[in-house]
């Protein structure tokens, strides 16, 4: 008797190896006790809201960087500290969170922090009042509370949007909303992916929105490496994710801007994908077909939200078509094609959206990834480049003579060697294995894009000024 299908999936999970035991670790929402590389961050942020412990109205705050990199991760961990010790006083303060990319209105983001304050629907309905008076309600409520207040916009950028195409001046009142209030305050905190999401701002909104700002930097493949390691430690099983898989999911990230969420994302799909193979390990192949699903769903979504044009999907297919049907070409195009249309205020992404995202990742992809890099690995990319077709041993010394002229103290050349395939695996530098008869292999270096971009990237460091 041919055996069913189901019972045959249940039973081989059941006598299957569970690789992950803590699914919810690898999930973007996860808040880690602990946050590498990020210490810096956090107190900057962390001083700027302290006044509210003291009864006082901390500054509006702006916090920037590319997505992943930490910024929601460290303000929600920060607020909610502030919040437990907020709970042993009896000073009445808010901590307000909402994400303005999740409403498709400025009305249904002013009712979700209505919804927070405490407002039902009786008092604030999901529809029908005017925006100028759902923002009254909201004072009101916070005035007659006697609340501190702290709004967290994140995806900040998006609210702009929003009050772009509403024409509607509420980011104005919010930020001019502690002048109406006598008995409360209320300050904002944004959180964008867009560093240039100030230049659409009225000029009057500018000053006072931005009292505070901090940037985010984006994280290094090494340190993507230690983000990983401490997410495997508490969701797998001991020794459940190879060494060589950890590096390709902190590779394929960093070539990302460095993006720790998609590093956690690849490492949960990859790890999922090794258990319903019935693996005892998550390998490279189960990390490249994570990528893979990954692009896939991006695209998926695409589609359900109705965003793009047919024409431009044809073109975004066509164009990765021709680089050996590349799926993570074919995304990044739909991602730029998709901030460019954002930032032209358009409500669909047109064939010349892609067209212009094709030309900007080619322009910027080389110089994000090595601006990305901290000092030393960027020295070691000058190595190669004054030392191409050299061995390990020969371009260690190639860049301990850059250390001697900018007076830094080298690193080992066990370090170094270790950079050299930290860098490689970037694509920036690529490494051949020569044959060398009798004296055996050795493997030589040389760089994938030309000295040209190392220079111009690198040109206004004036670190670098006497060695490029």
């Amino acid at each position: 008797m041919e055996t069913d299908p189901v019972d045959k999936l249940l039973d081989a999970v059941e006598s299957g190896k569970s690789l992950i035991t803590n699914r919810e670790i690898l999930h973007f929402t996860y808040i880690p006790d602990a946050i590498p590389h990020r210490n810096t961050e956090q107190e900057q942020i962390t001083q700027t809201l302290i006044p509210i412990l003291k009864h006082s109205r901390p500054s509006n705050l702006l916090v920037y960087g590319k997505p992943g990199t930490g910024k929601t991760l460290v303000v929600k961990k920060i607020l909610s500290q502030i919040q437990k010790r907020v709970e042993k006083t009896n000073f009445p303060i808010k901590l307000v969170y909402a994400n303005s990319k999740e409403e498709t209105t400025l009305y249904g983001l002013l009712v979700s922090f209505g919804r927070e304050l405490g407002l039902g629907e009786k008092e604030l309905p999901s529809t029908g009042l005017a925006i100028s008076e759902v923002f009254k309600r909201l004072l009101k409520t916070i005035e007659e509370n006697h609340y501190n207040v702290v709004f967290v916009i994140d995806e900040i950028d998006h609210l702009v949007h929003l009050v772009y195409k509403t024409g509607n001046d509420v980011l104005y009142q919010l930020t001019r909303a502690n002048e109406r209030l006598k008995k409360a305050t209320l300050t904002l905190v944004g959180i964008s992916n867009d560093l240039t999401f100030k230049e659409r701002l009225d000029p009057r909104v500018i000053s006072s929105l931005g009292e505070e700002e901090i940037v985010f930097t984006n994280y290094t493949v090494e340190q993507l490496k230690k983000i990983l390691e401490d997410r495997i430690q508490l969701a797998f099983i001991k020794d459940a994710v190879e060494e060589s898989s950890l590096n390709l999911c902190a590779a394929m990230a960093g070539r990302e801007h460095g993006d720790a969420r998609r590093a956690i994302d690849l490492l949960r799909v990859a790890g999922e994908i090794a258990e319903r193979e019935q693996s005892n390990i998550v390998k490279e192949e189960h990390v490249r077909k994570a990528s893979q699903k990954i692009e896939e769903d991006r695209i998926q979504l695409a589609f359900i939200k109705g965003a793009i044009e047919e024409s431009s999907v044809n073109l975004c297919a066509a164009m990765a078509g021709r680089e050996h049907g590349d799926a993570r070409r074919a995304i990044d195009l739909l991602r730029v094609a998709g901030e460019i249309a954002e930032r032209e205020q358009s409500n669909i992404i047109k064939e010349e959206h892609v067209r212009k995202a094709s030309q900007k990742i080619e322009e910027d992809k080389e110089t994000t990834v090595l601006r990305s890099y901290p000092l030393h690995e960027k020295l070691l990319i000058i190595a190669v480049m004054k030392a191409s077709g050299l061995s390990t041993g020969e371009i260690y010394t190639a860049y301990k003579s850059l250390c001697k002229v900018i007076r830094q103290k080298e690193l080992t050349q066990r370090r170094i060697t270790q950079m050299l395939s930290e860098v490689e695996l970037s694509g920036i530098i690529t490494g051949k294995i020569i044959h060398q008869g009798i004296h055996g292999r050795t493997k030589k270096y040389k760089l994938t894009i030309s000295p040209e971009m190392v220079k111009n990237t690198f040109k206004d460091e004036l670190t670098f000024e006497d060695i490029l």
